[in-house]
């Protein structure tokens, strides 16, 4: 096993960071990283915003609710971007224009380029002996981080991403077993082998909680997913996007 694969295998998400600053070394390494993704046809259709004003990180952490939005190392929020492709495109901005970049294909394309960017970021910043957090709760009010960072049309704020020196060392938390993953050749749907599959986890994941240092609990992950998706959430994202002009058609 390469040291590359363990470090992705060692992974775990970082929420207690030291008040040490990114380094400008660490950050334009992580950044140079990050733009070396892969990217479909090279449209490279993301922008990433490096947060440094405090006042900003207080807002941006009142809309999400976690300290650690604030207090990092540094944050940087990745956007799915089309402006700067079509700006780029056609200079009477043709309807067929307008129409592809308004697509529901190109706001995938966008959002899975953004993602993959921010995963070569995370990577590269583990491999220094950073922690990263995802911070997905930026979306909690998706308007407000929209306007914070001021962004045009065809743009998107999709998630932030937390990078800093740990403050702590959680337990690597437990993943669904590789079978109900991985199939082969088709979609693999035997709901009893599933909902088996699925138990088998369930038991496993309670016995984590119950075992790990910090924050024990009692759960099992189907209770989460049925917890999580019995209540709407963030349904102001479909009506915000579509504002954005983007996954219009």
């Amino acid at each position: 096993m390469n040291q590359t694969i363990k470090t992705m295998l060692n992974h775990r998400s970082i929420r207690k960071f030291s008040g040490e600053k990114l380094t400008s070394d660490q950050k334009e390494m992580i950044l140079k990283s990050a733009m070396q993704a892969s990217t479909s046809s090279h449209v490279m259709a993301y922008t990433i915003i490096g947060v440094t004003d405090d006042h900003l990180k207080s807002d941006l952490r009142a809309v999400s609710g976690h300290p650690h939005v604030e207090n990092n190392g540094h944050l940087f929020v990745f956007c799915a971007d089309l402006q700067r492709n079509y700006q780029v495109t056609a200079a009477d901005k043709e309807e067929s224009v307008k129409q592809n970049i308004e697509s529901t294909e190109q706001f995938i394309v966008a959002t899975i380029d953004a993602t993959l960017a921010a995963q070569n970021a995370s990577i590269a910043a583990e491999s220094m002996g950073l922690g990263i957090c995802y911070i997905g709760s930026l979306r909690n009010d998706i308007k407000r981080v929209d306007e914070l960072l001021e962004l045009p049309e065809y743009v998107i704020p999709l998630f932030g991403l937390a990078v800093g020196h740990p403050d702590h060392k959680p337990e690597i938390k437990p993943r669904l077993p590789l079978e109900a993953i991985y199939h082969e050749n088709k979609y693999d749907d035997d709901k009893y082998k599933q909902g088996q599959l699925v138990k088998e986890f369930d038991r496993y994941l309670k016995t984590y909680y119950q075992s790990r240092s910090t924050n024990k609990k009692i759960s099992t992950w189907t209770e989460q997913m049925e917890n999580k998706y019995k209540v709407p959430t963030r349904m102001d994202v479909t009506p915000f996007v579509k504002s954005k002009k983007l996954n219009l058609h």
